[in-house]
């Protein structure tokens, strides 16, 4: 059943609202069908009918949602994937349909469109993700819908890949480079910071042993502490930590200047993560380090290496090829 406006029920087969007027709790029969009852609901609790939305094109209350929902929820830069998103993959697909008209059907339409045109699982699943913000946007916050056309189960499945990092000899590598790009890569290894947070750092932002960071993806501040060494280095610096704002540009000098092929600047993020885990810390804790809104984020940033998985295994004599390890059940049966 789909999703009713608060204070709008079902009973049997008829819908029912209840809402205060001048004090009194009111009470009303609203019919059996949902779309006629949604509107008298909107008109007795006084909110007004969406006509004008009846005519209303997708690319319309696209441009609507970005200009409003999506500018006051993300940063600039995510607001102009989100657009330029919207423009070249959805509005030739559904742009020219009506808001009101857009089906379940339409929205597995658009995934199975996709998917034939080459897309990856993960572009698919970003778009149809958003389209879902979308509709639940038209509907709860802007109204020009009774209910988001969702179906169920829209999303593909993503499968889990192993985290990219660097390794030992990569991180020597990039770090060790020349001015100003090593300082900016250690840095960045040592706080876990994304890029944006990363050219807004201040040095007047280091108080007492740790990074205040205020201006963050999630818009939450948070507290990062760091190691006596970057404290040493941050020292002899004033103002601004990071004089450069284009990463791909930066990523581009070192890889140039290290020789390292894959270098780009999240790794650095993963790096921390991968680290972080390897010598024990705590999953919670690393997730306000990054920033996190979900454990779940944290980790898939945050896995053990190979390398480490290997130590450990061999630690507890459970290493493929041996048999140090054995139950005591076993050791008993082969002293008897």
């Amino acid at each position: 059943m789909p999703k009713l406006p608060k204070g709008m029920y079902r009973r049997g087969k008829s819908y029912y609202c209840r809402f205060q007027r001048g004090g009194e709790d009111v009470r009303r029969s609203l019919g059996a069908n949902h779309d006629d009852a949604v509107r008298a609901f909107r008109k007795l609790t006084g909110a007004p009918e969406q006509v004008e939305s009846m005519r209303l094109l997708v690319r319309e209350a696209l441009e609507r949602w970005i200009a409003t929902g999506v500018t006051a929820t993300r940063l600039e830069s995510g607001r102009r994937d989100i657009e330029s998103r919207m423009r070249r993959i959805v509005v030739p697909l559904l742009g020219e349909r009506r808001l009101a008209d857009v089906r379940p059907d339409d929205l597995f339409a658009l995934r199975v469109t996709l998917e034939k045109q080459g897309a990856s699982t993960a572009r698919v699943h970003r778009v149809l993700s958003e389209l879902r913000t979308f509709f639940r946007w038209a509907a709860y916050d802007a109204r020009l819908i009774a209910e988001p056309p969702i179906p169920r189960r829209l999303l593909p499945r993503l499968q889990q890949s192993f985290p990219e990092r660097l390794s030992d000899e990569e991180v020597e590598r990039v770090s060790t480079i020349a001015e100003p790009y090593g300082f900016i890569i250690r840095f960045a290894l040592a706080t876990g910071l994304r890029w944006g947070e990363l050219t807004r750092a201040q040095t007047s932002d280091v108080q007492r042993g740790v990074l205040r960071v205020a201006q963050t993806k999630s818009g939450k501040t948070r507290i990062v502490p760091l190691g006596a060494e970057i404290l040493a280095e941050l020292r002899s610096r004033v103002g601004r930590l990071v004089p450069f704002t284009h990463p791909g540009m930066f990523a581009r000098r070192v890889r140039e200047r290290s020789g390292v092929e894959r270098f780009h600047m999240h790794l650095t993020r993963h790096t921390f993560a991968c680290r972080w885990v390897e010598a024990g810390g705590n999953l919670a804790v690393l997730q306000a380090l990054l920033g996190h809104s979900s454990v779940l984020v944290t980790q898939r940033y945050g896995r053990l290496s190979d390398e480490a998985i290997a130590v450990e295994t061999k630690r507890v004599g459970m290493q493929s090829g041996t048999n140090q390890a054995q139950s005591p059940e076993r050791a008993t049966k082969q002293h008897s």
